[in-house]
């Protein structure tokens, strides 16, 4: 049973039922279709269309149909085209001709709409839950982390010490971030189109407004036109993921290479890894390798719906029929990757020494230049000593705490008069206390301000982060 034959003479071509229906992407918005029809019954019950004894026969109907999803008990048929075809379909059969009146003053295009709509408000929750949880995995190992300091990278190459807890955070926060746009979607998720119609509106007296009320709506659709075709929701909720994609892979980037033997700055959980099916000693972090991988997955699922929606034109179309599956192949992928990195992070062992003696005093040359700031030197002037004293460390083969003062002194006594004159000796900047800068922990503990990376300043975003 179609619910638009009435005007054709001819059955669709079985391939074009097929590729018509929609059953086996939409059947996912069950419990959301039966959720919409009852507040639908209530609305035309209150209108004065259904009548006391038809309103209750379709809420009885639709309270079985709904238990019947819920126990997995619905049978499909192959005449049910979609959902919401379904859903109706059995109505008939539970209750005979009153169901008929359900879809008075209702089209399928504000019916999906709706349905789409309530499935991701009741989405996104679940979704949010899961990447707090991989937040609390990562404060969780930042605490663990105590003074452990490592080796902070721009450009993948060595820059300046920092504590471990200090990266692990650093994620916390771009997950934060997601977080927030989540939030800030379900202001626009939560707009009822139900009443719009096909394109036009709905006919009879409905009252939107206690309709999005019993739905749970914030808000109610303002241009009917706009509400059966608007799918910025599901864009910008893929854009969330795929952004979301992005920090996972970001993370799962620096997992692969501070576990490899190069770094072994962590070493995988057997839980959490694979071997090789020729080579014994491999330890894979497939795991994380399979979630960078998928963040290509999900950036490819937002430039897809966007490629569909930018040459539509106003109200609704059928393009608008592959909206959802891409927004639920993003879901259960980012609900399928979130607890398993979680407890993967759980389970990594660090190994502090490794990291430890990564840290080497080049590291330090910017302590070197700020060393001199605070003797009077200005930046620019400072950063080219500190510069020309890598150099030389380089060509004599040594630590630049293996310098001799002298050489210090001697880089120090290059400076321009004017700017000789504001140091405190006239011998130059460099005294004794100039090895006191290639201290790593000394290093990281200057960086004290808000958001730096001293020790304390890392207590303080953990405190924050629990609302201490």
């Amino acid at each position: 049973m179609t619910l638009w034959g009435s005007r054709f003479t001819q059955s669709l071509d079985s391939r074009a039922w097929t590729l018509n229906a929609s059953l086996p992407v939409d059947r996912r918005m069950a419990l959301q279709d039966v959720e919409g029809s009852r507040a639908w019954a209530d609305a035309l019950h209150r209108a004065g269309i259904l009548s006391d004894e038809e309103h209750a026969s379709i809420s009885l109907g639709l309270d079985t149909i709904r238990k019947e999803f819920a126990s997995g008990e619905f049978i499909f048929q192959p005449s049910d085209e979609d959902i919401h075809t379904a859903v109706e379909r059995r109505l008939n059969e539970l209750i005979g001709s009153a169901a008929g009146k359900l879809h008075t003053g209702r089209s399928r295009n504000d019916q999906v709409a709706t349905d789409f709509r309530l499935w991701m408000l009741q989405t996104i929750p679940e979704l949010d839950a899961a990447v707090a949880n991989l937040q609390s995995a990562l404060v969780e190992r930042a605490e663990e982390a105590g003074e452990t300091l490592m080796p902070g990278y721009t450009h993948l190459q060595r820059a300046q010490p920092v504590p471990l807890a200090h990266w692990w955070l650093s994620h916390y926060w771009s997950l934060q971030r997601d977080r927030a746009r989540l939030k800030d979607l379900t202001v626009r998720v939560s707009v009822l189109p139900l009443g719009s119609g096909a394109l036009a509106g709905t006919p009879f007296n409905i009252d939107r407004l206690a309709l999005a009320e019993s739905l749970g709506f914030a808000q109610v659709s303002q241009n009917s036109m706009d509400a059966v075709s608007d799918r910025d929701f599901a864009a910008e909720y893929l854009f969330c993921a795929a952004m979301l994609g992005i920090h996972l892979s970001k993370l799962a980037e620096q997992v692969v290479l501070y576990t490899s033997a190069e770094f072994g700055f962590f070493e995988l959980s057997d839980a959490f890894s694979t071997g090789s099916s020729l080579m014994p000693q491999k330890k894979n972090a497939d795991v994380f390798e399979l979630t960078r991988g998928k963040a290509g997955t999900l950036l490819g699922l937002l430039t897809g719906l966007l490629a569909t929606l930018k040459g539509l034109p106003s109200a609704y179309d059928k393009d608008l029929q592959e909206d959802k599956a891409p927004v639920f192949q993003a879901t259960d992928t980012l609900l399928a990757i979130l607890p398993v990195i979680a407890e993967a992070l759980r389970t990594l062992t660090s190994k502090p020494e490794r990291m430890r003696a990564a840290i080497d005093s080049t590291m330090m040359a910017t302590d070197l230049a700020d060393y001199l700031v605070r003797k009077g030197v200005p930046f620019r002037e400072a950063h080219a000593i500190a510069g020309k004293a890598v150099r030389l460390a380089e060509e004599k083969q040594v630590k630049l705490e293996e310098l001799p003062l002298e050489a210090y002194q001697a880089l120090g006594g290059a400076l321009p008069k004017e700017h000789r004159d504001n140091v405190s000796e006239s011998k130059g900047p460099f005294e004794a206390d100039v090895y006191e800068v290639f201290d790593p922990l000394r290093s990281v503990e200057r960086r004290n301000a808000i958001g730096g990376a001293s020790l304390q300043s890392v207590k303080n975003q953990i405190q924050n982060i629990k609302g201490v």
